[in-house]
């Protein structure tokens, strides 16, 4: 009856490290590039039950047996295993504008942060100073070369990932001429866009605003081969890969469960109560 305390007990922290996921999850519907988390559970071992008045041993010429029959498995609650990542492509949302980039298909962009790279699906960027192009919060864009620097209005990148700028200009004026058909020879690849991928993408460790961080068991990141490289849709951001009705849904679904598990408590600690009460009195 005391283990019937426990199995409850762990079922509803399990419960509740669900319910912080599905939560987390709603939290950041309408964060650029966010993926959403799901956990995963593990049981504890089994055990395997016997009728206790038949216990016995029989004797065979290769040893012995036990011939107690045997009733069935008990389970001895459950724990929660892993947070695992589900890295679903997101809808694509057109803004328009030159600073913005979806990626379609596995990578991630790669950003210089003050404690080191870190990788995100989150392409709303913005141009910082230097003439920088920069994530919201400030960190540089890396390229295969380096920080990638740009002006507005006068760079394009394509599907590979290529970053070309317009050299030409207005005699006697520093302002760029209106980019048109017959002027895109005129330009110049500047550099490319450093996409990366990783061996064990579930590893990574989440960081905060739709950034991650390698971890040993992930493995290092991996600059992804040009034929294997992901789409770069400039003007689109991908949005989250999280569908608010189905998170309510797992939510209802926690609390059900919760709730049980809840009852299932009450129920063992009523009866042993009774126990103590009234069966060893009498």
């Amino acid at each position: 009856m005391i283990r019937g305390l426990y199995i409850g007990a762990s079922g509803m922290v399990a419960e509740w490290n669900r319910m912080d996921a599905v939560s987390n999850n709603l939290a950041n519907t309408d964060l650029t590039g966010y993926k959403r988390d799901t956990v995963v559970f593990k049981a504890f071992p089994e055990l395997l039950m016997r009728r206790m008045d038949d216990d016995g041993v029989k004797r065979i010429p290769m040893g012995s047996i036990d011939i107690a029959p045997i009733v069935g498995k008990l389970g001895t609650g459950v724990e929660t295993n892993e947070v695992y990542t589900e890295f679903t492509q997101g809808a694509f949302k057109e803004t328009g504008s030159d600073f913005d980039f979806a990626l379609e298909g596995e990578g991630f962009f790669t950003v210089l942060t003050p404690d080191g790279e870190r990788y995100t699906r989150n392409g709303s960027f913005v141009l910082g100073p230097e003439s920088l192009l920069v994530t919201k919060d400030g960190y540089p864009v890396l390229g295969e070369k380096g920080p990638i620097k740009v002006k507005e209005n006068n760079f394009v990148v394509d599907q590979q990932g290529n970053v070309f700028v317009n050299r030409r200009f207005v005699p006697n004026d520093h302002r760029l001429v209106s980019r048109s058909e017959n002027e895109w020879d005129q330009t110049e690849k500047l550099d490319t866009l450093k996409i990366v991928r990783f061996q064990r993408p579930r590893y990574l460790r989440k960081q905060g605003s739709s950034m991650w961080k390698d971890t040993e068991e992930s493995g290092s990141a991996l600059v992804i081969e040009r034929d294997r490289r992901p789409k770069v849709h400039q003007g689109f951001l991908e949005a989250s890969n999280v569908n608010p009705v189905t998170e309510m849904v797992r939510m209802i679904e926690v609390n059900r469960a919760y709730e049980a598990n809840q009852k299932s408590i009450q129920t063992h600690d009523t009866l042993l109560g009774r126990l103590v009460n009234e069966v060893l009195r009498a």
